[in-house]
């Protein structure tokens, strides 16, 4: 299916955003020429279907991977990578980028550049400039705090990378892709390089992420990594509860010294019982829930056969497995 002189293979999900992406298309096109394939995920979209015409007139080859349905961002992106790992070949790499032209197709040549070190498995964008809102901005420090501190592990690219056959593999066997693409990248133990490349202004069009989408973009990135979440939480009831104890005890030498006025220690007593009532309570759960997610995590590839309805290109519909 992906042509064999292709050097780049560029995986990107178009959901309902035909214009911007044609753009896109045109402009890697003009960048890569013979040298790129398009593998062009349409997570299912209704009102702006993409067509293979997209595709006709261009140096490139190309193919649209029509889903069944709308699976989301993140797993649309790890559909394209499957199928990218399945028909690549060693000397090709691949480029995950969006469609809506905020990835400018004049920057992956910086990524592509941090390949030529053969210790690095993959190359990440890490925005030096953004055209978002102050709002965007400040969800987006709180995030990479958040998740921080949560997991112990710094995030600071998205999707735009470039990766070698290896890491594509990998990702594409990892059961965390589907949720979060890049937080799978930082727990594929693959060696990173990132680059700081500016982001661009959309081609046309709206996004269609709202505040609660990107809300729920951030869990998914602290899913990834639920058993270290489930423990530093743990951790911090287990001293919470332990600050309870002592300071249960110290209420009690103070009764018994003399030093509590009337009602003092009933009140204080009974509020850190229960905070250690409560917080042993959760350590508990985080401790058995980190049990499950250890026994359940059991990498499975991803099948990425069953979402896909058909795959087209300029020249007609081709099969699945060409």
């Amino acid at each position: 299916m992906i042509t064999a002189h292709a050097e780049v293979i560029v995986v990107t999900p178009v959901y309902e955003d035909l214009e911007a992406s044609s753009r896109l298309f045109r402009e890697l096109d003009a960048v890569f020429g013979t040298k790129l394939f398009i593998l062009a995920v349409d997570d299912g979209s209704v009102r702006q279907p993409l067509p293979a015409s997209v595709l006709e007139g261009l140096q490139a080859g190309g193919a649209i991977v029509k889903l069944r349905r709308n699976v989301g961002h993140q797993r649309a992106i790890s559909i394209g990578l499957g199928l990218a790992a399945e028909h690549m070949t060693s000397s090709q790499l691949v480029v995950v980028m969006d469609s809506d032209g905020e990835d400018l197709p004049q920057t992956i040549s910086e990524l592509l550049a941090a390949l030529d070190d053969v210790q690095v498995d993959a190359a990440v964008a890490q925005r030096k400039s953004r055209v978002e809102s102050l709002k965007f901005k400040a969800f987006y420090e709180v995030y990479k705090r958040v998740f921080s501190l949560m997991t112990g592990r710094a995030i600071s690219f998205g999707n735009f990378m470039a990766l070698r056959q290896a890491g594509v593999k990998r990702l594409a066997a990892m059961q965390e892709t589907p949720i979060h693409v890049a937080a799978a990248l930082l727990a594929s133990k693959l060696r990173l390089r990132i680059c700081s490349i500016a982001r661009g202004p959309r081609y046309a069009g709206q996004s269609k992420m709202n505040f609660v989408g990107l809300a729920l973009h951030g869990f998914r990135a602290l899913m990834v990594f639920a058993e270290d979440v489930l423990v530093r939480v743990g951790l911090l009831c287990a001293g919470v509860a332990a600050l309870s104890v002592l300071g249960g005890l110290l209420a009690i030498v103070l009764k018994l010294a003399g030093f509590a006025t009337p009602g003092w220690f009933s009140v204080a007593f009974g509020i850190l019982v229960l905070t250690l009532l409560q917080t042993g309570t959760l350590a508990l759960m985080m401790l058995m829930l980190t049990g499950v997610v250890r026994s359940g995590s059991v990498t499975t590839a991803l099948s990425y056969k069953e979402f896909v309805d058909r795959i087209l290109t300029p020249a007609g519909e081709i099969s699945l497995d060409a």
